[in-house]
């Protein structure tokens, strides 16, 4: 059992380290008036920050849970530690040397477990650097050049090499005075099939995996040659100082900048970190062979000063492809954790900031940090992208998959954007409709929150309130929507010289109600209107060229239905409804194409841009044209 350290010493590691310096590792701290800093509690979720810090008291107290104590008994809280593991910890770092009061200066058995494994990771740390160097890592230093990372690169963030062997680790750490226990509690060796202990990592490039204050707490290793059977990167399994779902690789170096630029970069892997860093990105962090989850979080809250009051940014890089996109929507759902401003960065042509980096340089993984997507935006474009729009079945498909995405929003603001935002992207019209429908989602949401047990009982689940696409002749000749239709094909009937020549030139396109644009067809194959004009029974003409009985019954209902005016039927009537139809055309072409800009976003080349902008240009000017000059400009 360890010693007691002495009283003298404790007392000597309070002084020599300031609460406020170890609270700072952890949690971002302000100006809290009085002499003392506050932040984000990192013991409970808050929405303001009620922690406080009291340096000239050497104290902290959280007026939201009520955790208060010194700086040994934050350490204990926040890492698990034992009273003897905190006070070993800090005087580590104070450079300060314990007595134990069963005699001796820090005899090595008295150091407390936790103490112990952290020092053997240490001791580990540095013989991977040093075995680097070594004949046989040569297959590491190329995959690191390869990569654009040089010999001082691989010492600033630590990198070594495992060299083949079963134990060329474990005889090291022995040679050091570690346990054959110590070495397989800490994961650094595995237990073989004969009974004896066999290095964990071997024949890989090893990264150390740090904690938020700079220890070493585990090892991330890649895969070199081809006949190693094992996963392409290895980590240390779970120990008592190692749990993947708390740490963020590059946490102890880019913790300061995130703190002092308000963001979080997260990316995927530890050569990406790495390349950030190296590009002057130098708050990027990565998780350990994990989702990004809620602990990470955390993590990055309390460093953000993540609150309703203060927004920081986070921003995600992934690759460009599926799984790539998978990845960024579970960030979706977790960002809704954050206050802050949470966004995406995909590069144009899908490479991660380490091929990015080597293919264009460092500040191309500037740029790619510096212009995210808003995560909602890329959510939304990624979710419309998988339907053809161009449908009203893709564009109901659509709707439904991402009006719940735009529903999540919790800021009622920015939802209600998004919602006007999902409408142009699908090209519909009706932006109330898709509003009422994201808000509809929303409502359920929040009442599932509530009451998780009560809230769907008794209710089915709700289909879309979205407008079907009209069943064939059920018809409403008091639709609004369908009025200007249904008179334009009652003028071709009934006064075909007033709509010719111009209605012959009318796609099926303008006319949306299918019904409606069946009639048109049969019109069409009659000759159309200008050869009715000729004819003294056009109607028969066009009943008989009608495709079924249903056609033909809409057909004669058009025929004997009196024109709406309310003077007199003629040109200029008639130029009204033609010029009516064609803005209600260009209108939803406009709304289509400014749908696919959006859904474009950073994705487009400079051609395909161009193209697309001319046309919406183009569209623009006509409808102006149609509005200010009417039937001249048909």
């Amino acid at each position: 059992m360890a010693g007691r350290i002495r009283d003298e010493d404790v007392q000597a590691v309070r002084s020599a380290l300031p609460i406020d310096a170890v609270v700072g590792d952890y949690v971002q701290l302000t100006n809290g008036g009085g002499g003392e800093y506050k932040g984000v509690c990192p013991f409970h979720d808050e929405k303001s920050a009620s922690f406080y810090v009291n340096p000239a008291k050497g104290v902290f107290h959280c007026f939201g849970c009520q955790e208060n104590g010194d700086t040994i008994a934050f350490l204990m809280k926040i890492e698990h530690f034992t009273f003897a593991e905190a006070v070993e910890r800090m005087a580590a770092q104070a450079g300060i040397t314990l007595r134990y009061e069963e005699g001796g200066y820090n005899p090595r058995h008295q150091q407390g477990e936790r103490t112990r494994l952290v020092e053997a990771h240490k001791v580990a740390a540095a013989y991977y650097q040093e075995q680097l160097a070594g004949p046989e890592a040569e297959i590491g230093r190329r995959f690191l050049a390869e990569r654009g990372f040089d010999e001082e690169a691989a010492r600033t963030f630590g990198v070594g090499y495992a060299p083949v062997g079963w134990e060329h680790l474990v005889r090291y750490l022995r040679g050091k005075g570690f346990s054959d226990k110590e070495i397989l509690l800490g994961g650094l060796a595995s237990q073989g099939q004969r009974g004896g202990l066999i290095d964990r990592f071997r024949g890989r490039l090893v990264w150390p995996i740090r904690d938020i204050a700079g220890e070493v707490v585990g090892f991330g290793a890649r895969r070199l040659r081809e006949d190693d059977n094992g996963p392409k990167y290895l980590n240390t399994p779970e120990t008592p100082i190692y749990k993947k779902s708390h740490v963020l690789y590059g946490i102890d170096l880019a913790k300061k900048e995130i703190a002092k630029s308000g963001r979080a970069v997260v990316v995927e892997g530890y050569t990406d970190v790495m390349a950030c860093h190296l590009a002057g990105v130098t708050s990027a962090v990565a998780t350990c062979g994990t989702a990004f989850a809620e602990d990470h979080i955390k993590i990055i809250r309390r460093l953000l000063m993540d609150t309703s009051q203060y927004r920081g940014e986070t921003v995600f890089t992934f690759d460009g492809d599926a799984a790539g996109q998978k990845a960024a929507l579970r960030a979706f759902e977790d960002d809704q954790k954050f206050a802050a401003k949470t966004s995406i960065a995909v590069s144009p042509g899908g490479m991660d900031p380490c091929e990015l980096r080597l293919a264009q340089g460092d500040e191309a993984v500037k740029q790619l940090i510096d212009n995210p997507v808003p995560l909602f935006e890329f959510a939304l474009t990624s979710a419309v992208a998988r339907h053809r729009v161009d449908t009203p079945e893709g564009r109901s498909a659509a709707l439904e998959e991402a009006a719940p995405i735009v529903a999540k929003i919790k800021d009622r603001s920015i939802q209600h954007e998004y919602a006007v935002r999902l409408a142009g992207m699908l090209g519909i019209l009706d932006e109330p409709f898709v509003v009422r429908r994201v808000s509809q989602l929303a409502r359920w949401d929040r009442e599932r929150q509530q009451n998780p047990r009560g809230a769907d009982r008794g209710r089915r689940p709700e289909p879309a309130p979205a407008r079907p696409a009209q069943p064939a002749f059920r018809l409403n000749p008091r639709d609004p929507a369908q009025f200007v239709e249904r008179e334009l094909l009652k003028l071709a009937l009934q006064h075909p010289d007033l709509v010719s020549p111009a209605f012959d030139h009318y796609g099926d396109d303008e006319f949306p109600t299918l019904p409606y644009t069946a009639v048109r067809q049969a019109i069409a194959k009659a000759g159309g209107a200008a050869y009715g004009a000729t004819l003294p029974d056009f109607t028969n003409a066009v009943r008989e060229a009608a495709p079924d009985d249903q056609v033909r019954s809409l057909v004669t209902e058009l025929t004997v239905e009196p024109v709406r005016s309310r003077r007199k039927v003629d040109a200029i009537y008639a130029g009204e409804f033609l010029v009516k139809l064609r803005l209600l055309a260009v209108d939803r072409r406009i709304a289509e194409v400014r749908g696919y800009l959006q859904r474009l976003g950073h994705r487009a080349d400079a051609e395909q841009l161009h193209a697309v902008q001319t046309e919406l240009w183009q569209l623009q000017q006509y409808g102006q044209q149609l509005r200010s000059r009417g039937a001249a400009a048909l």
